[in-house]
């Protein structure tokens, strides 16, 4: 691999000119910087990071702390979005370094990466309501998107799904099948992601004139385990008082639900209807169930490339809150859901 030695012979140039043309220094003639650029890619020249972090205030790296809660698969949908996050950015010449959470305090571990000032910014992941992470990064002036929010108007960059919206979907359609009495099996009471599918979940059963019992709405962990437990003492009511269609917000959840719903001997959809939200992740999946459920579906898999458009322009200087998205989900019917059963 060349070094700017290398270009500096190869060109005549003192090391000086060739650091400065590849840095963009404005006292460099344009010509010279073409001229730079094109012999550095022949001879297949690489930046060492270090160095160019000296010169720039760039490291041209982006760190990504994962903690992996109970429930999160990380074989499946969190390798996927890493995987495409590294591919994007490496696209645009930026590493990713990923690193797990092991303290229980979830900031050290980025105030220790910090204090080596290593990364030009962070993504994060799996916002939690008052995430200590966002307040730290935000008082240390250091660039970061988060994938997904945690409140309602946020000054940092995001790309979030509308979770109340995939909720009020799912009610609508539930609603126009005559279901009155309908639960949400619900994520992790911290998570962000699950306090606003159940304000979704709550107002549109208000707007449809629906009874909102606080026993239809559980948090808990976001797995095939809890998704059959929390059915099960669901389903274990009078069949006048329990629940007629589930709202899962995840397919583990609704394939514990099934389970549930076929060792209590119910047939879905006609004794209950099942609707998950679908992340489409490559384990487990929506369509292949027995009956395949309706979704509202939305690919985590899909965030990758506007996270880390929006990334690489913060490092260039934009606006975090020029840098919000929110995207809605689709509503995808199958045979999980169906008209209110008639007692």
């Amino acid at each position: 691999m060349a070094t700017l030695k290398d270009i500096s012979e190869e060109l005549g140039l003192s090391i000086a000119t060739v650091s400065r043309a590849l840095n963009g220094f404005p006292e460099v003639s344009e010509k010279t910087r073409t001229l730079v650029a094109e012999t550095a890619k022949r001879l297949n020249y690489r930046p060492n990071r270090a160095a160019q972090k000296l010169v720039s205030g760039r490291s041209g790296i982006v760190g990504m702390l994962v903690s992996l809660q109970p429930g999160v698969s990380a074989e499946s949908s969190l390798v996927e979005v890493i995987m495409g996050l590294s591919w994007r950015l490496a696209k645009r010449d930026v590493d990713l370094v990923m690193n797990v959470i092991v303290d229980d305090d979830p900031v050290a571990a980025y105030r220790r990466m910090v204090s080596k000032n290593m990364l030009d910014g962070f993504i994060i992941n799996a916002p939690q309501i008052n995430d200590p992470r966002i307040a730290f990064l935000e008082a240390e002036g250091i660039p970061f998107v988060v994938h997904g929010r945690a409140e309602e108007d946020p000054s940092y960059a995001f790309f979030d799904l509308d979770n109340a919206n995939a909720a009020a979907q799912a009610v609508g359609l539930l609603a126009n099948l005559q279901h009155q009495r309908i639960a949400m099996i619900n994520g992790p009471a911290s998570a962000a992601f699950a306090r606003q599918r159940a304000e979704g979940f709550r107002h549109a059963l208000t707007a449809r004139g629906l009874a909102t019992s606080e026993a239809f709405n559980s948090y808990g962990e976001n797995t095939r385990a809890s998704g059959y437990t929390r059915t099960l003492e669901l389903l274990a009511q009078p069949e006048e008082s329990r629940p007629t269609a589930l709202v899962c917000a995840s397919t583990p959840l609704a394939h514990g639900a099934l389970r549930a719903a076929q060792d209590r001997g119910l047939t879905v959809p006609d004794a209950v209807s099942v609707i998950c939200h679908d992340d489409v992740t490559p384990v487990l999946t929506s369509e292949e169930t027995n009956p395949p459920l309706t979704v509202t579906r939305a690919a985590l898999s899909a965030a990758c490339e506007p996270l880390v458009e929006k990334m690489i322009a913060l490092l260039n200087g934009a606006d975090p809150r020029a840098q919000q998205t929110t995207e809605t989900a689709k509503l995808i019917v199958r045979q999980s859901t169906g008209p209110a059963p008639r007692h």
